[in-house]
């Protein structure tokens, strides 16, 4: 199996932008924070958050993405269940999320970039004093954070069969544990 180190150095050979790999850091702490609560596999779990996105600056249009990350990952020899997580993330694939894997990483992906915007625009730009009343009330607002889908948010949600308000706190919880490295800690 691919370890952490090795799912970096792939992350940042592919992605030389500082949001999208911010994103794949929130992803992976959501994605390692949901194995601890399920009892899973920490690292595999990880790794997946990792490298959910990390052909996607390269290959941007849905023709490609995640397709051409999945046969990079098959080739570095990345396991089926990860590679077909990271194909489920993307519901225009049309891969079904059937592992608690694939459906925790479709549930915990959308939601961690809306998450982190919200804490940005807060006047104390920091993830510590955000409160899941906060982001709700930004999900409503439509214009705000537009190109984030919230049915893809809700599907997830739906799918992994979890509260709303405690799958939002558990992400925002994920989220502090690696606040400095998502420049997130605010001006508090």
């Amino acid at each position: 199996m691919m370890d952490r180190k090795s799912a970096l150095e792939l992350l940042h050979k592919y992605t030389k932008t500082s949001s999208l790999r911010k994103h794949a850091l929130a992803v992976e702490a959501a994605m390692r924070d949901y194995a601890v609560y399920y009892g899973e596999d920490v690292e595999k779990w990880g790794v997946t958050g990792i490298l959910h996105d990390f052909d996607y600056e390269k290959y941007p249009n849905s023709d490609e993405h995640p397709y051409k990350g999945n046969e990079i990952l098959k080739e570095v020899g990345v396991s089926e269940d990860i590679r077909t997580a990271i194909m489920g993330h993307a519901d225009y694939t049309g891969v079904k999320r059937e592992t608690l894997m694939a459906k925790t990483l479709f549930a915990v992906d959308e939601l961690s970039g809306f998450i982190m915007a919200v804490a940005l625009v807060r006047p104390s730009k920091s993830i510590f004093d955000l409160k899941p009343k906060s982001v709700k009330k930004k999900f409503k607002a439509k214009a705000f954070s537009k190109n984030v889908s919230r049915e893809d948010i809700n599907l997830g949600i739906q799918e992994l069969g979890v509260d709303e308000t405690e799958h939002i706190q558990h992400i925002i919880d994920s989220l502090k544990t690696i606040a400095k490295e998502l420049e997130l800690e605010g001006e508090i």
